[in-house]
This record gives C-alpha cells, sequence and structure tokens, in this order.
C-alpha cells in the first residue's frame, strides 16, 4: 500500500496542472513518500487531458481518469477514490488556491493522531466576501448545527481521509460538500479540523455559482434523511402516517359526538371538520403506503445488508 494519494477533480484546468503536479511532487518527495497523483478530467474543453498525459510520461506517479463529459465535482470524486490505493488520501482542488504544502501535517493528523478525516478550513480567504464569503458561512453555520459535526468550512476541497473511510461512502449528485456527515453516518466520528492557507487564483476562473447554495441545503436535507432512514424507510413515513392518521381520526370522532347530540340539526358534510378529517387520513394512509412501498424496495436492494465492519478476527 502507499503512504499517500491525492485525488484532483477539474475542469479546464490546464495551466495550473504542472505546476501543482510539480509541487506534489517535490513534498512527496521530501518527506519520503510513496504516493500517486489521480487527476480525475470533468469532461474539460481545454486540453487539460493531453497535459495529464504528458505528465504522466514524465512522472509514473500520475495517473488519470477522463469523463466523457462533465458529470460534477462528486462523480470526479467518486471515480478517484476508487481508483486509489494509498493509505492516507488527500483531495485537493487542481486552481492551486489549495497548498500541497499542507500535505505533511495531514499525513501526521491521519496517521499519528488517528483521524479518520480533517478537513481543511480557509479562515483566511481571497474571495469575493459579498457573493463567497458570507454565504459560505451562513451555509457551514446551518450545516454544522444540522449534522451534529463542529466545522467551520465544509466546503473546503482540501480534505484528508484514513482510506477505509473512502471505501466506505460512495459520492453523488452533488454530495461532496457533505463528505463528512457521509463519514458520520457511516462510523467515522473521529473528524478534525485543520487551517489551511488559501491561495489567491492564479489562472482560470470560478467554475461555481449561486445555485450551489441552493442545491446544497436540498442536498442536506437528502443526506440527513438517507443516513437515519435509507434501511428503515416505515419508521419516518409510517410514523408520519400514522400521526396525521391519528389527527384524522380525531375529528371525525369529534363529529360523530356532536350527531350524536344534536341529531338532525348537525350536518356533517357542511362542517370544515369534515374536509380536515378527509385530508387528513388520505394524507396519512398515503405515508403508511409509501413506507410500505420503501421497505420493499429496500428489502429487495442488493445492498440492503451492507454494512460498514472495521476489523474481523479468526474468519
Amino acid at each position: 500500500m502507499l503512504d499517500l494519494s491525492v485525488v484532483i477533480p477539474l475542469l479546464n484546468e490546464e495551466e495550473s496542472l504542472p505546476e501543482l503536479a510539480a509541487w506534489i511532487a517535490r513534498v512527496a518527495q521530501e518527506h519520503h513518500y510513496t504516493y500517486e497523483i489521480v487527476f480525475v478530467d470533468d469532461g474539460s474543453t481545454d486540453s487539460s487531458w493531453e497535459v495529464i498525459q504528458q505528465l504522466s510520461q514524465t512522472n509514473r506517479n500520475i495517473k488519470g481518469i477522463k469523463f466523457q463529459r462533465n458529470y460534477g465535482k462528486s462523480a470526479a470524486l467518486n471515480e478517484g477514490f476508487k481508483a486509489t490505493s494509498g493509505e492516507v488520501v488527500i483531495t485537493m482542488d487542481a486552481d492551486l488556491q489549495d497548498s500541497p504544502d499542507e500535505i505533511p501535517e495531514f499525513m501526521e493528523m491521519i496517521r499519528n493522531q488517528k483521524y479518520n478525516l480533517v478537513s481543511g478550513w480557509k479562515k483566511k480567504r481571497f474571495d469575493n466576501k459579498l457573493t463567497k464569503n458570507l454565504p459560505s458561512k451562513f451555509f457551514n453555520g446551518v450545516t454544522s448545527k444540522m449534522s451534529g459535526i463542529k466545522l467551520n468550512d465544509f466546503n473546503c476541497g482540501l480534505k484528508a481521509y484514513n482510506y477505509k473511510v473512502i471505501k466506505s461512502i460512495e459520492i453523488y449528485g452533488e454530495m461532496h460538500r457533505y463528505i463528512p456527515v457521509l463519514a458520520k453516518n457511516a462510523g467515522f466520528h473521529n473528524i478534525g479540523e485543520k487551517v489551511v492557507q488559501h491561495q489567491a487564483r492564479k489562472y482560470g476562473v470560478s467554475k461555481f455559482g449561486w445555485n450551489r447554495f441552493v442545491n446544497g441545503f436540498l442536498d442536506l436535507l437528502t443526506v440527513q434523511f438517507i443516513g437515519k432512514f435509507a434501511k428503515r424507510p416505515m419508521h419516518f413515513f409510517g410514523l408520519l402516517g400514522a400521526i396525521l392518521f391519528f389527527i384524522g381520526f380525531l375529528f371525525v370522532s369529534y363529529m360523530s359526538i356532536c350527531k350524536f347530540i344534536w341529531w338532525e340539526n348537525y350536518a356533517v358534510s357542511n362542517r370544515p371538520p369534515f374536509y380536515i378529517s378527509l385530508t387528513f387520513i388520505i394524507m396519512g394512509t398515503m405515508f403508511f403506503l409509501s413506507g410500505y412501498l420503501a421497505e420493499l424496495i429496500v428489502r429487495n436492494a442488493p445492498e440492503r445488508n451492507h454494512y460498514y465492519i472495521d476489523e474481523k478476527l479468526g474468519l
């Protein structure tokens, strides 16, 4: 097993790749790490892939994966993780805003301090304060509160992982922002944070816009739901359905009592509680059936009994 794997997703970063590859190689050689660099070209339209091919010819530790089209950072990281064989896996962006000089400290925290995951914190940023810094602080605050993970910068691309973490999680959609949450849901609770240097962009332009914050909160709800109810959806849908059905039943009981007391003067169909009870009973039934169908899907899913096993002894 190699000491270090560096996974770098990229999109149209042809100018920065040679400098970044040389920088990582220099750090690895100075600290005598056996290493590999895995570049994942997420559908670049410039000559990024040609640059990666040239770098691989001069340095056999450099590997590459090329997507036919742009699939997003999560897909790039997921495929990059599959290709790694290092004891410690580090991710960083290809725009030179993340410094490879941080690698030794990340290695020390994973190896010696026994962290499962260490996330970088760009405490001092060079981004636009209005369009990036303030929304990012709000986003990170909400995510930390909802997930229970005390990190200041969930979206930092510079992170370090024990190899067990990246082999136990699957990233899809835009879940790359929530890898610490996915790791926690998989049973890896020793999650740390390290202040890292944020450098001004040297080449190219940012690939992210305002829509990432809207999508980010939707993805957070998805991660939270999947983490709690992926293998027992009836506990969510069934409970919600039962509560709604019970509320509807209370309204029906109330109307029945009123009808019994004021037999001829009480028209059930003209009363608002009638429609409220009907709506709640129908909604409760639908939620309960949704939970039942979800349980059938989970029961027949091939990964229904996939659990995160840490070690085995005598097997």
